[in-house]
């Protein structure tokens, strides 16, 4: 009863129209300050996770977890099928294959570029899972269709920029080329275009070219080997020690690599955005909590006859205080629940309509992403609620000490 009593004064207090005006306009930014403070850190919050977790699938999406390399390029990985059984019963690891990639020089209609070929084992379902996800058209098994050319699959910007279309024969260069007496020369290799494929992330798209991997080792010109064996694991961030227990499996001639250490700058980055965008978006809350601080000081100012009378009926300290707490929390969940809601509104409209465009070229992302997740709501809204708290405690302390007797002498 005591706090409901607390609680219905200080609902009472914000709801009544005072003398001053600027009493209620302060309160009213108030509100809005911490409804924006909230609401501004939960669309940054989601823009970070949209960003990171976009990056994530479309890396991990064409790239494997954990990755076994010769530690100083030779003649390629011959023990590889021995290797791959070995790596396929580690902890954590879903499965493990063999890939052959290389740079070479596609032929299209419109001009020719640079790109990636990579040779994939297509008795591996894990090496072609991924790549049949982000099929655009065509199908993979057409790749190893004895009756007509090694079939060939292209990023579709890299598709765009050359002008290669499906079913279309081009020639791949391979620089590597044919040993002569004269020395190497480029190979000139016909393949068909069975299928185009669209990760989402710029460069993959507009780079990669997939085929099997023994058309991969005829264009390298290289025997039964493997520059490469990937791992599929089924938690990503136990990546760093399935490295370690790889390296002890591929001796000392090999090396392993993980997702992690390839993209430690992004992800490094990443997290510092996180992290002052926290601490930049969250002086907007401590601006809110300043007004809430200074709303109450007003307040307490106003209501000195009020709590005089209170004191002088039977309430104590306490109770005066806690009235003046229940309100500053009021307009910080108040405030809180305005902005959350805004937040994430916003953020679910601007990621459904893709409301901000990118350039892909810098970007690797046509648009901003945006993923909000429910436990940065919680967070940010304790935070906001807890900053609106700490902001009561002077101006609840200073009606405390108001002596009724003083108050009312003039009454």
């Amino acid at each position: 009863m005591r706090k409901r009593f607390e609680l219905f004064v200080a609902a009472r207090y914000l709801r009544a129209k005072r003398k001053q005006a600027v009493i209620s306009l302060i309160t009213a930014i108030s509100i809005l300050g911490v409804a924006a403070g909230v609401m501004a850190l939960v669309i940054a919050l989601a823009i970070n996770n949209g960003f990171r977790n976009t990056l994530q699938r479309n890396l991990l999406g064409a790239t494997a977890h954990v990755t076994l390399l010769e530690k100083e390029p030779m003649y390629g990985i011959e023990n590889w099928r021995e290797l791959t059984p070995k790596l396929s019963q580690l902890p954590h690891v879903s499965g493990a294959w063999p890939t052959l990639y290389g740079q070479v020089f596609l032929t299209g209609p419109a001009r020719s570029s640079g790109a990636i070929l990579k040779g994939l084992d297509l008795n591996s379902q894990g090496s072609i899972e991924d790549l049949r996800r982000h099929l655009k058209q065509g199908s993979i098994e057409e790749i190893s269709n004895p009756k007509t050319f090694p079939g060939l699959i292209v990023g579709s910007r890299l598709a765009e920029s050359t002008g290669i279309i499906m079913g279309q024969v081009i020639n791949v260069i391979s620089p590597q080329g044919e040993q002569t007496p004269f020395g190497p020369r480029p190979s000139y290799h016909s393949f068909r275009v069975v299928g185009i494929f669209e990760s989402g992330f710029f460069e993959l798209d507009s780079n990669w070219a997939f085929t099997s991997l023994p058309a991969a080792q005829k264009v390298m010109a290289v025997g039964d080997v493997a520059n490469a064996v990937e791992m599929k694991l089924d938690d990503i961030y136990r990546a760093p020690e399935v490295s370690q227990a790889a390296e002890k499996i591929g001796g000392p001639a090999l090396a392993a690599t993980n997702w992690m250490e390839q993209n430690k700058q992004l992800l490094g980055a990443l997290r510092m955005e996180r992290v002052v965008t926290v601490i930049t978006i969250g002086l907007i809350q401590l601006v809110a909590a300043l007004n809430i601080l200074i709303t109450l000081v007003m307040m307490v100012m106003e209501k000195q006859r009020d709590i005089a009378i209170l004191v002088s009926m039977g309430a104590r300290q306490d109770q005066i205080r806690r009235i003046f707490v229940a309100q500053g929390v009021l307009i910080g969940v108040i405030g809180t629940a305005i902005g959350l809601i805004a937040g994430y509104t916003i953020s679910y409209f601007a990621d459904r309509y893709r409301w901000i465009h990118l350039d892909e070229q810098v970007y690797s992302l046509s648009f901003v992403p945006f993923e909000p997740r429910w436990p940065d709501g919680i967070w940010v809204a304790a935070t906001a609620i807890f900053v609106s708290f700490i902001a009561t405690l002077y101006p609840a302390r200073t009606a405390t000490r108001i002596a009724p007797a003083e108050a009312l002498r003039y009454e």
